[in-house]
C-alpha cells in the first residue's frame, strides 16, 4: 500500500512538471586545497533535496521540472535522486531529460 501511495505521489509530481546527499567525488585537478574552501556543487547523482538547496542547481531543476520543491509529496521523494524517482514518473522523467539536466548542471560555473 505504501509503495502504491508513493508511486501515485511520484507520478503526480512528475506529471505536474516536475534524493542523504550523494555526490560524485570531483576528479583530482591538482587544486584540491581549494575544495576545503568551497563545498562541491550537487550533481545529477545528488538527492533532489541537495539540488534544490543550491541556488544554481535549483535553477536547473526549475527549468526542467518546474515547481518540484513545492509539490505536496516533496517530503516523500526529496531524499531520492532523479534516477530513483524516474521509474515512478510514468515516463515524465526520461533518460533524455536526465541527460539534459546533467549537462546543464555540468555547465554551471564553479563557485
Amino acid at each position: 500500500m505504501t509503495k502504491t501511495l508513493f508511486a501515485a505521489a511520484a507520478a503526480s509530481l512528475l506529471a505536474v512538471g516536475a534524493a542523504s546527499a550523494q555526490t560524485t567525488p570531483a576528479p583530482a585537478t591538482g587544486h584540491e586545497h581549494h575544495a576545503d574552501q568551497h563545498a562541491a556543487r550537487p550533481t545529477i547523482d545528488s538527492t533532489i533535496e541537495a539540488l534544490v538547496a543550491d541556488p544554481a542547481t535549483k535553477a536547473v531543476l526549475d527549468k526542467h521540472l518546474p515547481g518540484i520543491d513545492r509539490h505536496p509529496a516533496y517530503a516523500q521523494f526529496k531524499g531520492m535522486t532523479l534516477r530513483q524517482v524516474a521509474p515512478f514518473s510514468q515516463g515524465n522523467i526520461t533518460d533524455a531529460k536526465i541527460a539534459a539536466i546533467d549537462a546543464d548542471l555540468k555547465a554551471i560555473p564553479a563557485a
